[in-house]
């Protein structure tokens, strides 16, 4: 008689569809987003959080926002790529630059717009650098999970 585990594993092993690892890619994503705002929350009286709810919410929106962003940075930066001259690499540079650092003030506004008072970042700049703190970290503990599940193959 076989194994019951054995019984409920397919007999062979499909790999995942472009679909499913963009769902997972977001997945990932937002649970790291999520846990880096509710550290923050509890850890530093800068960003206020009312409940788990609202931070799950907002580590939705500010996945969406931020892939967004970081989109719109790619394509700045191809753009003056595809051309050459020492004014282009310059451009390229400064534009990626405004970008990812203009970004921070319509996440701020897009937060405020959708969750109000429910999640603030409070201090400095009108919390602009909470939040900037929070998205460079959210940003590095990602990329810091990527690595490690490259790094397991």
């Amino acid at each position: 008689m076989p194994d019951a585990i054995h019984t409920l594993l397919p007999i062979t092993a499909e790999a995942p569809t472009n679909r499913q690892r963009l769902v997972i890619g977001y997945l990932f994503g937002v649970l790291i987003d999520l846990v880096v705002l509710n550290l923050f929350a509890e850890l530093w009286g800068s960003v206020v959080v009312a409940s788990f709810s609202w931070s799950l919410l907002a580590a939705i929106l500010l996945q969406a926002l931020l892939k967004a962003t970081l989109a719109l940075e790619q394509r700045v930066t191809a753009f003056f790529k595809a051309r050459q001259g020492a004014l282009m690499t310059f451009l390229r540079f400064l534009g990626a630059w405004l970008v990812l650092f203009l970004s921070k003030f319509v996440i701020l506004e897009a937060l405020n717009l959708v969750l109000g008072d429910k999640v603030r970042f409070e201090g400095a700049m009108y919390g602009l650098v909470p939040l900037m703190v929070v998205v460079a970290t959210m940003v590095l503990a990602e990329e810091a999970v990527l690595r490690f599940v490259r790094w397991l193959r």
